[in-house]
C-alpha cells in the first residue's frame, strides 16, 4: 500500500498527457457524439437545478434501463468515481480485493488508494481471457471482501456470461464477499445487452456510465447500482467528493438516453465499418498472437517478437500513431487498440500499424 499523499494512477498520466496522436487507437471509447446531433435547445438547459442526491429524472431514467427501482441507482461522474464510491462503501482499510488479471490500472491505484490489499485470479489468453470460476475459488481468502471484474474485459472486450457471474458470485457468498461488475463497456453490445449482474443478486454491484459506448465521455453520466442500504451509503459519501454534479450535465444526460436509439445507431455503424479492418489486419500478421472479442470497442494483440516499449515509441516518433502499452495492465508484451474511431482515420492508423510491425520484424 501506498500512502495516499503520493497517490496517482499511470495509465490516467498517460491517458491524459501522452496517448494523443494523429493517428489514435489509444482512445478506448466511440468518438464524441456532436451536440448539434441532439434534439436540444439552449433553452432546454439551465445552470442551477434540484439534483440533490441526483436529478430525479435522470434516476428514474436510469432505473428503467437497468430494470431496477430508483432507490437503487447513484450517479457518480463517470464509472471511474462510479468505482472509487463503490470500493469506499463496501471495504475498509486491511480489507482485502480479489481482481482480475489483466486489470485496468485505476482500479488497482484506487483500492491501494483506500487501503485495500489487492490480490489477483488470472484470466489466461489461452483460455480467451474467460472468467474460470475454480481459480477464483482458489484465490479467495478469508480476508476478501469484494471480488471486482469488468465485463466487457478491459483490456480484452471478453465476455463474461450469467452462467459465470452466478458462479462466481456463489463463491462470493460463501465467503461473506460482494461482487462488483464494472459494466461499461458491456453498453458497447448495444441491443444484445445482457441485463444488469444486479439482478443476480443483493451481493453484487454494478458500475457504468454512458462514457465508452456511446460518444458522450463529456456529460460524466455514471451510476453505481446496488441494494438500496449501499445505496444510500454511497450516496453519503459521495457528499465528501462534491456537492451536486453540474446541472446543464444531467439535463443533457436525459436528453441523450432519451434518444439513445440514435446515438447507439451512430456507435455501431462506426464499429461495423472498423471491425472488418481490424480482422484483416489481425489474420494478416504473424507476429502477433491475439483473442477476437465478438463485442466491444477493444482488442489486446500480444507481439510476438520485440519490445512494446520500442514499438510504441516507433509508431509514436515515425507513423503519429497511438496504442496504449500492456505494462498499464500489467501485461507489457501487449498493446490494447481501440476502434471506435472514426473509420477513414481508423484504417489509415492500421495501415500505419502495419508498416511499424513490419518494421519491427526487420529488427
Amino acid at each position: 500500500m501506498s500512502l495516499r499523499t503520493n497517490a496517482s494512477s499511470p495509465y490516467m498520466e498517460f491517458a491524459k498527457l501522452r496517448s494523443a496522436a494523429k493517428y489514435n487507437l489509444a482512445t478506448s471509447g466511440i468518438v464524441s457524439y456532436p451536440l448539434a446531433e441532439l434534439p436540444v435547445r439552449l433553452k432546454d438547459l439551465e445552470i442551477n437545478g434540484p439534483t440533490l442526491y441526483g436529478y430525479a429524472p435522470l434516476l428514474e431514467r436510469l432505473a428503467i434501463r437497468n430494470g431496477v427501482d430508483v432507490e437503487c441507482v447513484t450517479t457518480a461522474a463517470g464509472t471511474s468515481m462510479a468505482n472509487h464510491l463503490a470500493f469506499a462503501a463496501t471495504l475498509v482499510p486491511g480489507d482485502e480485493a480479489l481482481v482480475e488479471h489483466p486489470t485496468y490500472e485505476l482500479l488497482v491505484s484506487t483500492l491501494d488508494y483506500l487501503g485495500v490489499s489487492v490480490r489477483y485470479f488470472e484470466r489466461r489468453m489461452e483460455d480467451g481471457f474467460r472468467v474460470n470460476p475454480e481459480k477464483v475459488e482458489r484465490a479467495i481468502t478469508s480476508k476478501t471482501r469484494l471480488i471486482v471484474l469488468t465485463n466487457l474485459h478491459n483490456p480484452t472486450g471478453a465476455y463474461v456470461d450469467e452462467l459465470t457471474l452466478r458462479a462466481v458470485g456463489e463463491i462470493a457468498r460463501k465467503h461473506g464477499a460482494r461482487v462488483l461488475v464494472d459494466e461499461v463497456y458491456l453498453e458497447a453490445m448495444y441491443e444484445h445487452r445482457p441485463r444488469p449482474a444486479i439482478h443476480l443478486g443483493e451481493h453484487f454491484l454494478v458500475t457504468s456510465s454512458l462514457t465508452k459506448a456511446f460518444g458522450l465521455s463529456g456529460l460524466r453520466c455514471g451510476w453505481v447500482l446496488a441494494n438500496p442500504e449501499l445505496t444510500n451509503r454511497i450516496r453519503h459519501i459521495n457528499d465528501l467528493y462534491g456537492v451536486n454534479a453540474a446541472f446543464p450535465a444531467d439535463l443533457l444526460s436525459v436528453i441523450a438516453l432519451d434518444n439513445l436509439d440514435r446515438v447507439s445507431a451512430r456507435a455501431k455503424k462506426l464499429l461495423d465499418a472498423n471491425r472488418p479492418a481490424m480482422d484483416a489486419l489481425l489474420r494478416s500478421r504473424d507476429n502477433l498472437e491475439y483473442v477476437r472479442p465478438e463485442f466491444g470497442t477493444i482488442v489486446f494483440p500480444k507481439l510476438l517478437r520485440g519490445s512494446v516499449e520500442e514499438f510504441d515509441k516507433l509508431l509514436r516518433e515515425k507513423y503519429e500513431t497511438a496504442i496504449v502499452p500492456g505494462s498499464y495492465f500489467d501485461m507489457p508484451q501487449h498493446f490494447r487498440i481501440g476502434i471506435g474511431g472514426d473509420p477513414e482515420t481508423t484504417r489509415l492508423a492500421f495501415e500505419r500499424l502495419v508498416d511499424g510491425l513490419d518494421e519491427m520484424r526487420k529488427r
